[in-house]
Protein backbone atom coordinates (compact mmCIF):
# COMPACT_ATOMS: atom_id res chain seq x y z
CA UNK A 1 0.00 0.00 0.00
CA UNK A 2 1.19 3.52 -0.77
CA UNK A 3 1.58 6.31 1.74
CA UNK A 4 -1.55 8.16 2.77
CA UNK A 5 -2.07 11.42 0.86
CA UNK A 6 -1.02 14.64 2.53
CA UNK A 7 -3.78 16.62 4.16
CA UNK A 8 -3.85 20.20 2.85
CA UNK A 9 -6.08 23.10 3.91
CA UNK A 10 -6.99 25.54 1.12
CA UNK A 11 -8.42 28.89 2.18
CA UNK A 12 -10.31 31.09 -0.24
CA UNK A 13 -11.30 27.83 -1.92
CA UNK A 14 -14.14 29.44 -3.89
CA UNK A 15 -11.85 32.12 -5.33
CA UNK A 16 -10.29 32.45 -8.77
CA UNK A 17 -6.73 31.28 -8.04
CA UNK A 18 -7.86 28.34 -5.92
CA UNK A 19 -10.27 27.36 -8.67
CA UNK A 20 -7.39 26.98 -11.11
CA UNK A 21 -5.62 24.57 -8.77
CA UNK A 22 -8.40 22.54 -7.20
CA UNK A 23 -8.93 19.90 -9.91
CA UNK A 24 -5.29 18.80 -9.64
CA UNK A 25 -5.01 19.25 -5.88
CA UNK A 26 -8.13 17.12 -5.33
CA UNK A 27 -6.45 14.22 -7.14
CA UNK A 28 -3.24 14.56 -5.15
CA UNK A 29 -4.22 15.48 -1.59
CA UNK A 30 -6.89 15.09 1.03
CA UNK A 31 -8.27 18.63 1.02
CA UNK A 32 -10.05 20.77 3.56
CA UNK A 33 -11.62 23.67 1.68
CA UNK A 34 -12.49 26.87 3.54
CA UNK A 35 -14.19 30.07 2.40
CA UNK A 36 -16.85 32.51 3.54
CA UNK A 37 -18.95 31.44 0.56
CA UNK A 38 -19.60 28.15 -1.20
CA UNK A 39 -19.98 29.47 -4.76
CA UNK A 40 -17.40 30.78 -7.21
CA UNK A 41 -17.58 34.15 -8.98
CA UNK A 42 -20.09 32.79 -11.48
CA UNK A 43 -22.39 31.44 -8.79
CA UNK A 44 -21.40 27.81 -9.32
CA UNK A 45 -21.22 25.66 -6.19
CA UNK A 46 -17.70 24.54 -5.23
CA UNK A 47 -17.92 21.00 -3.91
CA UNK A 48 -16.65 20.36 -0.40
CA UNK A 49 -16.28 23.95 0.81
CA UNK A 50 -16.84 24.55 4.53
CA UNK A 51 -17.90 28.06 5.54
CA UNK A 52 -15.31 29.70 7.78
CA UNK A 53 -14.52 33.36 8.44
CA UNK A 54 -10.78 33.48 9.04
CA UNK A 55 -10.90 37.19 9.86
CA UNK A 56 -12.65 36.19 13.11
CA UNK A 57 -10.15 36.55 15.96
CA UNK A 58 -11.90 33.76 17.88
CA UNK A 59 -9.80 31.04 16.29
CA UNK A 60 -11.65 28.33 18.21
CA UNK A 61 -14.41 28.72 15.62
CA UNK A 62 -12.25 27.23 12.87
CA UNK A 63 -9.28 25.68 14.66
CA UNK A 64 -10.53 22.12 14.13
CA UNK A 65 -10.21 22.47 10.35
CA UNK A 66 -6.42 22.82 10.69
CA UNK A 67 -5.92 19.82 12.98
CA UNK A 68 -3.83 17.09 11.38
CA UNK A 69 -2.98 19.11 8.28
CA UNK A 70 0.47 18.93 6.73
CA UNK A 71 0.21 22.24 4.87
CA UNK A 72 -2.03 25.25 4.32
CA UNK A 73 -2.42 27.07 1.00
CA UNK A 74 -3.75 30.50 1.94
CA UNK A 75 -5.60 32.12 -0.95
CA UNK A 76 -8.40 33.89 0.94
CA UNK A 77 -8.82 37.61 0.37
CA UNK A 78 -11.06 40.37 1.71
CA UNK A 79 -12.10 42.71 -1.09
CA UNK A 80 -12.75 46.39 -0.37
CA UNK A 81 -16.37 47.48 -0.70
CA UNK A 82 -17.43 48.94 -4.02
CA UNK A 83 -17.19 52.71 -4.08
CA UNK A 84 -20.52 54.44 -3.65
CA UNK A 85 -21.60 57.40 -5.74
CA UNK A 86 -20.18 60.54 -4.22
CA UNK A 87 -17.39 58.82 -2.28
CA UNK A 88 -14.31 61.01 -2.22
CA UNK A 89 -10.91 59.72 -3.23
CA UNK A 90 -9.95 59.90 0.44
CA UNK A 91 -12.95 57.78 1.44
CA UNK A 92 -12.14 55.17 -1.21
CA UNK A 93 -8.51 55.09 -0.08
CA UNK A 94 -9.62 54.62 3.52
CA UNK A 95 -11.85 51.70 2.50
CA UNK A 96 -8.97 50.00 0.68
CA UNK A 97 -6.71 50.49 3.68
CA UNK A 98 -9.26 49.01 6.09
CA UNK A 99 -9.84 45.98 3.90
CA UNK A 100 -6.10 45.33 3.73
CA UNK A 101 -5.86 45.58 7.51
CA UNK A 102 -8.47 42.83 7.63
CA UNK A 103 -6.36 40.78 5.20
CA UNK A 104 -3.28 41.18 7.35
CA UNK A 105 -5.21 40.15 10.47
CA UNK A 106 -6.51 37.11 8.58
CA UNK A 107 -2.98 36.17 7.54
CA UNK A 108 -1.94 36.32 11.19
CA UNK A 109 -4.90 34.13 12.18
CA UNK A 110 -3.94 31.55 9.56
CA UNK A 111 -0.28 31.51 10.61
CA UNK A 112 -1.10 31.32 14.30
CA UNK A 113 -3.77 28.65 13.92
CA UNK A 114 -1.44 26.61 11.73
CA UNK A 115 1.32 26.91 14.32
CA UNK A 116 -1.00 25.88 17.17
CA UNK A 117 -2.25 22.91 15.12
CA UNK A 118 1.26 21.68 14.37
CA UNK A 119 1.05 22.34 10.63
CA UNK A 120 4.43 21.98 8.92
CA UNK A 121 4.18 24.63 6.20
CA UNK A 122 2.08 27.53 4.92
CA UNK A 123 2.12 28.38 1.21
CA UNK A 124 0.89 31.95 0.96
CA UNK A 125 -0.63 33.30 -2.25
CA UNK A 126 1.13 36.65 -2.25
CA UNK A 127 1.31 38.91 -5.30
CA UNK A 128 3.74 40.57 -7.67
CA UNK A 129 2.26 43.81 -6.31
CA UNK A 130 4.43 43.40 -3.21
CA UNK A 131 7.15 44.99 -5.37
CA UNK A 132 5.14 46.62 -8.16
CA UNK A 133 6.95 49.96 -7.86
CA UNK A 134 9.69 48.48 -10.06
CA UNK A 135 7.41 47.48 -12.91
CA UNK A 136 7.07 50.90 -14.63
CA UNK A 137 10.82 51.33 -14.26
CA UNK A 138 11.35 48.08 -16.14
CA UNK A 139 8.87 48.98 -18.87
CA UNK A 140 10.59 52.37 -19.21
CA UNK A 141 14.04 50.80 -19.44
CA UNK A 142 15.26 52.13 -16.09
CA UNK A 143 15.47 48.70 -14.44
CA UNK A 144 16.13 45.28 -15.94
CA UNK A 145 15.03 42.58 -13.50
CA UNK A 146 13.30 42.18 -10.14
CA UNK A 147 14.47 39.40 -7.84
CA UNK A 148 12.73 38.13 -4.70
CA UNK A 149 15.64 39.40 -2.64
CA UNK A 150 15.16 43.06 -3.59
CA UNK A 151 13.54 45.47 -1.17
CA UNK A 152 9.76 45.31 -1.41
CA UNK A 153 8.33 48.48 -2.88
CA UNK A 154 4.57 48.76 -3.41
CA UNK A 155 2.52 51.55 -4.94
CA UNK A 156 -0.76 50.80 -3.17
CA UNK A 157 -2.29 49.29 -0.06
CA UNK A 158 -2.86 45.95 -1.79
CA UNK A 159 0.84 45.45 -2.49
CA UNK A 160 1.77 46.86 0.92
CA UNK A 161 -0.40 44.20 2.57
CA UNK A 162 1.13 41.43 0.47
CA UNK A 163 4.63 42.56 1.47
CA UNK A 164 3.46 42.52 5.09
CA UNK A 165 2.23 38.92 4.66
CA UNK A 166 5.80 38.10 3.71
CA UNK A 167 7.32 39.94 6.68
CA UNK A 168 4.87 38.26 9.05
CA UNK A 169 5.58 34.86 7.52
CA UNK A 170 9.30 35.33 8.10
CA UNK A 171 8.63 35.96 11.79
CA UNK A 172 6.70 32.69 12.05
CA UNK A 173 9.37 30.83 10.04
CA UNK A 174 11.97 31.70 12.65
CA UNK A 175 10.03 30.12 15.52
CA UNK A 176 10.05 31.60 19.00
CA UNK A 177 12.35 30.70 21.89
CA UNK A 178 10.59 29.77 25.11
CA UNK A 179 11.09 31.21 28.56
CA UNK A 180 13.89 29.62 30.59
CA UNK A 181 12.91 26.03 31.22
CA UNK A 182 9.90 26.25 28.87
CA UNK A 183 9.60 24.96 25.30
CA UNK A 184 9.44 27.54 22.55
CA UNK A 185 7.48 27.58 19.31
CA UNK A 186 8.94 25.62 16.39
CA UNK A 187 9.38 27.29 13.02
CA UNK A 188 6.32 27.40 10.78
CA UNK A 189 7.80 26.86 7.33
CA UNK A 190 6.75 29.50 4.81
CA UNK A 191 6.64 29.85 1.04
CA UNK A 192 5.36 33.10 -0.42
CA UNK A 193 4.19 32.93 -4.05
CA UNK A 194 4.13 36.29 -5.81
CA UNK A 195 1.50 35.38 -8.37
CA UNK A 196 1.90 36.98 -11.78
CA UNK A 197 -0.79 36.81 -14.46
CA UNK A 198 -2.72 33.49 -14.30
CA UNK A 199 -4.90 34.50 -17.25
CA UNK A 200 -5.18 33.62 -20.92
CA UNK A 201 -6.49 36.93 -22.24
CA UNK A 202 -3.97 39.64 -21.34
CA UNK A 203 -2.79 40.07 -24.94
CA UNK A 204 -6.37 40.09 -26.20
CA UNK A 205 -7.16 42.93 -23.80
CA UNK A 206 -4.24 45.07 -24.94
CA UNK A 207 -4.94 47.75 -27.55
CA UNK A 208 -3.67 46.68 -31.01
CA UNK A 209 0.03 47.50 -31.27
CA UNK A 210 0.42 48.57 -27.62
CA UNK A 211 3.77 46.85 -27.20
CA UNK A 212 4.28 48.16 -23.67
CA UNK A 213 1.12 46.37 -22.49
CA UNK A 214 1.96 43.36 -24.64
CA UNK A 215 5.37 43.07 -23.04
CA UNK A 216 3.77 43.19 -19.61
CA UNK A 217 1.32 40.42 -20.54
CA UNK A 218 4.07 38.23 -21.95
CA UNK A 219 6.33 38.81 -18.95
CA UNK A 220 3.88 37.91 -16.18
CA UNK A 221 1.99 34.98 -17.73
CA UNK A 222 1.43 31.94 -15.52
CA UNK A 223 -0.22 28.90 -17.06
CA UNK A 224 -2.53 26.72 -15.00
CA UNK A 225 -0.25 23.70 -15.11
CA UNK A 226 2.77 25.76 -14.10
CA UNK A 227 0.79 27.25 -11.22
CA UNK A 228 -0.12 23.76 -10.03
CA UNK A 229 3.48 22.58 -10.31
CA UNK A 230 4.73 25.58 -8.35
CA UNK A 231 2.20 25.03 -5.55
CA UNK A 232 2.79 21.27 -5.37
CA UNK A 233 6.57 21.66 -5.19
CA UNK A 234 6.19 24.44 -2.62
CA UNK A 235 4.14 22.03 -0.48
CA UNK A 236 6.26 18.92 -0.95
CA UNK A 237 9.91 19.97 -1.19
CA UNK A 238 11.46 18.75 2.04
CA UNK A 239 14.06 21.47 2.64
CA UNK A 240 13.24 25.12 1.89
CA UNK A 241 15.73 26.71 4.27
CA UNK A 242 17.44 29.88 3.14
CA UNK A 243 21.20 30.40 3.39
CA UNK A 244 20.81 31.31 7.05
CA UNK A 245 18.81 28.20 7.87
CA UNK A 246 15.37 29.84 8.05
CA UNK A 247 12.65 27.78 6.30
CA UNK A 248 11.33 30.73 4.28
CA UNK A 249 11.24 31.46 0.56
CA UNK A 250 9.68 34.01 -1.80
CA UNK A 251 9.04 32.81 -5.35
CA UNK A 252 7.63 34.65 -8.34
CA UNK A 253 4.72 32.82 -9.93
CA UNK A 254 5.30 32.97 -13.68
CA UNK A 255 5.89 30.50 -16.50
CA UNK A 256 9.13 30.09 -18.46
CA UNK A 257 8.56 33.33 -20.34
CA UNK A 258 11.21 34.68 -22.71
CA UNK A 259 10.08 38.22 -21.85
CA UNK A 260 10.08 37.72 -18.06
CA UNK A 261 11.30 40.57 -15.87
CA UNK A 262 10.87 38.77 -12.55
CA UNK A 263 13.46 36.18 -11.57
CA UNK A 264 12.44 32.58 -10.87
CA UNK A 265 16.02 31.36 -10.48
CA UNK A 266 15.56 30.67 -6.77
CA UNK A 267 12.38 28.63 -7.39
CA UNK A 268 14.29 26.53 -9.90
CA UNK A 269 17.14 26.02 -7.45
CA UNK A 270 15.28 25.49 -4.16
CA UNK A 271 12.23 23.44 -5.17
CA UNK A 272 13.14 22.30 -8.67
CA UNK A 273 10.47 24.39 -10.37
CA UNK A 274 10.59 23.59 -14.09
CA UNK A 275 7.83 25.56 -15.85
CA UNK A 276 6.64 24.03 -19.10
CA UNK A 277 5.01 26.99 -20.82
CA UNK A 278 6.35 30.13 -22.49
CA UNK A 279 4.04 33.05 -23.25
CA UNK A 280 5.88 33.93 -26.47
CA UNK A 281 5.03 30.48 -27.82
CA UNK A 282 1.60 30.23 -26.23
CA UNK A 283 0.43 33.58 -27.63
CA UNK A 284 2.50 33.72 -30.82
CA UNK A 285 -0.51 34.46 -33.04
CA UNK A 286 -1.70 37.35 -30.85
CA UNK A 287 1.88 38.63 -30.63
CA UNK A 288 2.22 38.60 -34.42
CA UNK A 289 -0.96 40.67 -34.76
CA UNK A 290 0.29 43.22 -32.23
CA UNK A 291 3.65 43.49 -33.98
CA UNK A 292 1.92 44.03 -37.30
CA UNK A 293 -0.30 46.72 -35.79
CA UNK A 294 2.70 48.45 -34.25
CA UNK A 295 4.55 48.36 -37.57
CA UNK A 296 1.53 49.84 -39.34
CA UNK A 297 1.48 52.70 -36.86
CA UNK A 298 5.09 53.54 -37.64
CA UNK A 299 4.66 53.27 -41.41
Amino acid sequence: MGAAPRRVVVTGAAGYVAGLMLPDLRRRYELTLLDVRREDRRGNAVAGVTAADLTDNNRDRYRAHFAGADAVVHAAFVRPPAAANGDSIAAQSEARFRSELANMAMAYNVYQTAREAGVRRVVMISSNHAADYYEPLILDGACDLVTPGMQERAVGYYGWAKATYEHLGFIFAQGEPGEPGEPGEPPLENVQIRIGGPRENDLERAAPGDLRQVRRGLAVYLSRRDLVQLIVKSIETADIRDRHGVPFQVFYGISDNSHAFWSIANARRVIGYAPRDNSEVRFREQLARHLAAAAARRA
